[in-house]
């Protein structure tokens, strides 16, 4: 957030004519213990009364709210050897954004600190939830209508409807916002004149008009279609980042990337440039070789999509993330997934952010309900490549797919898992696996179908399948996942 800016919103915020619960001013003081304590109330107030941000602002007389100027240095604060931020942040729960700005007004140091709302549970400093009453900082404890209340608000707001940006103009709007994208992703022409765009993207909810006459940008509106997404300081973490690694560890990176734009505005680039890093392999289709990516396109489009849809926004600092090894690609996004990893395949995908959801499938970045994970594993099956891997790391999600290797050069676990979900593509395709199934997923010979046999008796052990028939004959032997039973 630029210094003018910031400057202009301390001008703004001193016109009030007392503090409010979400904004507080000081000269001088400074106690660390109370400023973290300041920061939990200053962001649950902001939440319960719909704020996108609380500040405190330090060189303002609290009475005249005249600019006086400060002492106070966050940047030369410490407790112990510890940088002050770092310490407020390991104190607070959850770990919501918050920043310090050093400005000079009228050549008076000023002091902004901006703090986000709080979202999905209060914020404790401490362990301990503060609360604004009036101007007075209390624990929230000793208030339960208010707490009542904040829970109410955190159940109610959903991600894409919360705010990014707030009391802009509708230049500045337009300016923020990819809106020529919106209408292109959208097939519309685009209107004549600022009120028609404006109006449209009203429609979506990408912009609200709030009760000054002035312009909320809404998450949605931002994530989706922001030119910098760094001009939305809620968000910048939220940017795909990109690393390339020299070979199958993380000891050497060749390059990194950092996406700016919104999701839908850079997701053609993103996908294009991904693309072009890819090492290719050489095939033989009919009496003809060929290259072709690694990785196929449409697997690797699908799970990037899926991890940008289904990550969770309120786990902050840490957004969607893809790495490439020379034998991988890893696509991790923040945030448990909400069905168990062992059906992906079958389940119609659950997400937090079904509006953002929504949209994205309405505009083709990613497939229909359903369809998406089944697509993947077809793919990866087409090319027979070693089966995709689904898994949970701490509090992110992991999609992992391999580069080509032999049937020989496959582990049992990589065999039985690729059964599991052979057996899975056959059911929501309504067909059922069987020995003759799994033996062309593998490209192996009739002659080896014995080979095939000990893989299902293996999985059938490891209980990730069933015998669809108990009584059939074993040339006729048929099986499904585990879960249809």
């Amino acid at each position: 957030m630029d210094t003018e800016y910031n400057i202009g919103l301390v001008k703004e915020l001193i016109q009030y004519p007392k503090e409010t619960p979400w904004i507080e001013f000081k000269l001088n003081y400074v106690n660390h213990q109370e400023i973290g304590e300041y920061i939990s109330a200053l962001s649950n107030s902001a939440a319960l009364i719909g704020k996108v941000n609380a500040y405190m602002i330090w060189g303002i007389d609290n009475n005249t709210h005249d600019i006086i100027g400060t002492t106070f240095k966050p940047t030369s604060q410490k407790i112990g050897n510890e940088e002050f931020e770092n310490w407020l942040l390991k104190l607070l729960n959850p770990k919501i954004n918050f920043h310090f700005y050093e400005l000079f007004i009228d050549n008076k140091l000023i002091v902004l600190l901006e703090i986000g709302a709080a979202f999905r549970h209060p914020v404790q400093f401490e362990n301990i939830e503060y609360i604004r009453i009036s101007s007075y900082k209390k624990k929230l404890k000793d208030f339960p209508e208010k707490e009542r209340e904040l829970w109410k608000v955190f159940d109610k707001i959903p991600f894409e409807r919360q705010i990014a940006l707030e009391n802009v103009s509708i230049e500045k709007a337009l300016s923020l916002l990819d809106y020529p994208k919106y209408f292109d992703v959208l097939k519309l022409p685009l209107p004549f004149g600022k009120n028609g765009i404006v109006s449209t993207l009203e429609s979506d909810k990408m912009l609200l008009k709030n009760e000054s006459g002035k312009y909320n940008i809404t998450n949605l509106g931002a994530i989706l279609f922001a030119k910098q997404l760094n001009d939305f300081p809620t968000l910048s973490r939220k940017a795909v980042r990109l690393i390339i690694y020299k070979g199958i560890n993380k000891i050497e990176t060749i390059k990194e990337y950092i996406g700016t734009k919104g999701y839908i505005s850079g997701f053609e680039a993103l996908i294009e440039y991904i693309i072009k890093l890819l090492p290719s392999n050489e095939i033989i289709s009919g009496a003809i070789r060929k290259d072709v990516t690694m990785f196929p396109e449409i697997a690797v489009r699908e799970l990037i999509a899926n991890a940008l849809i289904h990550q969770d926004f309120f786990i902050t600092g840490t957004g969607p993330m893809i790495e490439i090894f020379s034998n991988r690609i890893e696509i991790t996004n923040p945030g448990l997934p909400l069905v168990n990893t062992d059906r992906f395949l079958d389940s119609p995908p659950k997400s937090r952010n079904e509006t953002l959801a929504s949209f994205m499938r309405r505009v083709g970045i990613c497939e229909e309900r359903g369809s998406g994970i089944d697509k993947v594993v077809f793919e990866t099956e087409f090319y027979q490549l070693p089966a995709p891997v689904f898994e949970v790391s701490g509090e992110h999600t992991r999609t992992i797919l391999f580069s080509h290797k032999s049937f020989n050069d496959m582990d049992n676990e990589e065999k039985i898992r690729a059964c599991y979900l052979h057996a899975c593509l056959k059911y929501v395709q309504r067909e059922y696996m069987t020995n003759t199934t799994l033996r062309e997923r593998f490209g192996i010979e009739e002659r080896n179908s014995a080979v095939i046999s000990r893989i299902i008796k293996d999985t059938l052990i490891k209980e990730l399948i069933v015998k669809y028939d108990e009584n059939a004959g074993r040339k006729y032997v048929k099986y499904i996942p585990w879960w249809v039973g």
